[in-house]
């Protein structure tokens, strides 16, 4: 990953505000001293998204209890099965993952046994053919 420039991590503060809170493209070129396409050209970046995804994160981390404790009322009062089931994912007690437990005994191959029906069988043959 390369290090970003001090324009982008300029720019990246006042993106990850949410949209009410955010200045406009043209602002957030101005403070980050760079033009309005630059700022676009910065959005298509994979660092420069990992940074702003980020920095999204950290903005809203202090949030995340609420929200998680918010999530099975949702579910409730409005009879949301998505949120519900994004509730229990949350909480451990639901996974897109399943195991499956086979329980095989081990078999033990009797090599001697087998010789001597493979014998028995030979024998058998030879006789026959006679």
């Amino acid at each position: 990953m390369k290090s970003l420039t001090a324009g982008q991590h300029t720019a990246i503060q006042y993106l990850s505000l949410p949209k009410a809170a955010r200045p406009s493209i043209d602002e957030i070129a101005v403070a980050a001293n760079v033009s309005r396409s630059t700022i676009y050209a910065w959005q298509k970046d994979p660092d420069f998204i990992a940074e702003l995804k980020a920095q999204i994160v950290r903005n809203n981390l202090d949030m995340l209890p609420e929200l998680v404790a918010a999530l099975p009322e949702i579910a409730i009062r409005e009879k949301n099965a998505a949120m519900a089931k994004l509730a229990l994912q949350v909480h451990g007690m639901l996974t897109d993952r399943v195991e499956v437990q086979a329980h095989v005994s081990p078999q033990v191959t009797d090599v001697e046994a087998l010789r001597a029906r493979i014998e028995a069988l030979k024998v058998r043959q030879h006789g026959a053919e006679e």
